[in-house]
């Protein structure tokens, strides 16, 4: 393990504790860029104004003639959680305000991602005045001149980096669009189109459309925010956990949206303790599930489910899906760390991988458990029903996929068909007889960018909580808090003496550590091997409530025997 210590700004953490901050969660936010307790006062009016988004405001006037004309727009969504929570989002609430809306969510085995011709024939047959993009369309320029040819209006809300070239659509609502002045560039899908929501409403405002008529309350659509800005892994700068308090604080509160609560019991949470880590590690992977396997519109018609029971019987059918996931990201991992067990890992600086076999669904979440595994920019590639490669690729913190996707196109006018996405994900088309050229580009230009520490991946630990405050009232305060991508979770570090161990469910390590202070319960999930008598560890820590009782367990991250 490479390790290291985050420093604590310490006039930092004394201003916090006396204003009253409990001393170890005072120690954490004094490592995280915190500089005072406003930069953890979470509330509403100090989100970010919409009027700050370019063109939200024609946008939104744009939309009120459509909504008052009854003309029937059309959402176009992605096929990933955040997709799924944007279109929900966004069709939720246009219904708020009385728009005529309908959404279609592409098949990926079908249409691929975005706005694409084939998506607008579709729609096309729905008959829409306007299609309306989320978390899509900054790259759809063929879609949106398709769109065009048949006389129907395009509006897009997207988060992605945009190109050299824009579609041509009626407006474009993107914080990283040219000449954009919206200070934080970290909205995901769904942050876009609330933000747009909110603009709508206030437009409506200035009209004076709420003298008789309600207000819609776009507060309820919170939760859905929260767990599309933490599933798609973007930065939770200050605006965004403001988003992601209120999301979150809503699902606790039990009156949330039904979809997101048959989700959570079906995960086996308790809905008044969730975490952002059980909307990362347990929520969201269930709905992605349905888009890498087949069809995200289950998704979706759970997050938009009218009751409890239509919104339990859509999660168990993403539970299922969820489970399938499982066997086919296992497959492709063993035989992606077979095939690279011949290699020297070490030797490369990028790992580009495909085979025949490999499922087109699952492409992603395999790139980032190898890139996870070798700290290496990772893109796994699967064929298409078109006989084309798709990939997906993840990457390291000094590593811009996007942009190495764009310097690898210039350089190779022909070898990239498609491409898009952002600086940590991206996805990418070509043809399968340029596999191996694209390999060797890919792997230029990762050596022209990185050097030999880049691919040392350091993990930074907190300082440990002192023992008196070591308690279950601390551990409640601390998981009670918005963690996420730029603001992480808590991470500690330790050297215990192992009491007790004993593999369960045949593949978790479930013991006792040791330390000078106590003794504490302890699982290593996915390990099944025998832990050394002494073992250093990175852990984080969590209450085992059981029989209305609740005690402290850890949870290793990774170890390192203790000689």
């Amino acid at each position: 393990m490479h390790l290291k210590e985050k420093i604590i700004d310490s006039k930092v953490y004394d201003s916090l504790v006396s204003k009253g901050i409990n001393p170890a969660l005072s120690s954490l936010f004094a490592s995280r860029n915190i500089n005072s307790i406003d930069d953890i006062d979470y509330k509403l009016n100090k989100l970010i104004s919409p009027e700050l988004l370019k063109s939200v405001r024609e946008a939104s006037i744009f939309l009120i003639d459509k909504i008052d004309t009854k003309q029937k727009i059309i959402i176009i969504g992605d096929y990933d959680a955040d997709g799924a929570t944007a279109t929900a989002c966004g069709y939720l609430g246009l219904r708020k305000f009385g728009a005529d809306v309908d959404f279609i969510v592409p098949n990926r085995f079908k249409f691929g991602y975005g706005l694409t011709p084939e998506i607008v024939d579709l729609a096309y047959k729905k008959n829409p005045s306007l299609i309306v993009t989320v978390d899509n369309g900054i790259a759809s320029i063929e879609g949106v001149k398709k769109a065009k040819s048949y006389g129907i209006d395009v509006l897009i809300t997207d988060h992605h980096l945009p190109s050299e070239q824009l579609p041509n659509a009626n407006f474009i609502v993107n914080p990283n669009q040219p000449s954009c002045d919206f200070p934080s560039k970290n909205l995901c899908g769904v942050g876009v189109i609330f933000y747009l929501l909110l603009s709508l409403r206030a437009e409506l405002r200035k009209m004076n459309r709420f003298t008789v008529k309600r207000e819609p309350i776009l507060s309820d659509l919170l939760d859905l925010v929260a767990l599309g800005t933490i599933a798609d892994l973007v930065k939770l700068d200050f605006n965004n956990r403001i988003l992601v308090n209120f999301g979150i604080k809503k699902i606790r509160s039990g009156d949330c949206n039904f979809g997101i609560e048959a989700l959570v019991q079906l995960s086996k949470k308790k809905i008044k303790d969730i975490k952002t880590s059980d909307l990362s590690f347990s929520i969201a992977p269930k709905i992605n599930a349905a888009g890498r396997l087949d069809d995200m519109a289950i998704g979706i018609k759970c997050l938009i489910s009218k009751d409890k029971n239509e919104a339990e019987g859509y999660a168990k059918q993403l539970a299922i899906y969820n489970d399938q996931r499982k066997i086919v990201e296992k497959k492709m991992k063993d035989d992606a760390l077979y095939i690279l067990s011949d290699c020297i890992v070490e030797d490369n600086y990028t790992i580009s991988m495909y085979d025949i076999n490999w499922h087109q669904g699952v492409i992603g979440i395999v790139a980032s458990r190898l890139k996870e595994k070798y700290y290496r920019p990772t893109i796994i590639f699967a064929k298409d029903s078109s006989g084309l490669l798709k990939g997906s690729g993840r990457s390291i913190s000094s590593f811009h996929l996007k942009d190495s996707l764009d310097l690898i196109s210039k350089r190779n006018s022909d070898l990239i068909l498609t491409f898009g996405g952002h600086a940590m994900a991206a996805g990418l088309t070509i043809k399968e007889e340029n596999f191996h050229k694209f390999c060797d580009e890919f792997e230029t230009i990762a050596k022209q960018t990185l050097s030999q520490d880049d691919l040392n991946l350091i993990t930074e630990f907190d300082k440990s909580i002192p023992q008196e405050y070591l308690n279950n009232k601390t551990i409640r305060a601390i998981n009670s808090q918005v963690w996420g991508q730029g603001f992480p979770a808590p991470v500690f570090y330790g050297v215990f003496d192992v009491v007790r161990q004993e593999i369960v469910a045949d593949k978790h390590n479930k013991c006792i550590l040791k330390n000078e202070y106590d003794k504490y319960d302890a699982i290593f999930f996915n390990f099944s091997g025998v832990l050394a008598d002494r073992i250093e560890v990175t852990y984080t820590i969590e209450l085992n409530e059981f029989n209305k009782k609740s005690s402290i367990q850890l949870i290793i991250k990774s170890k390192n025997e203790k000689k």
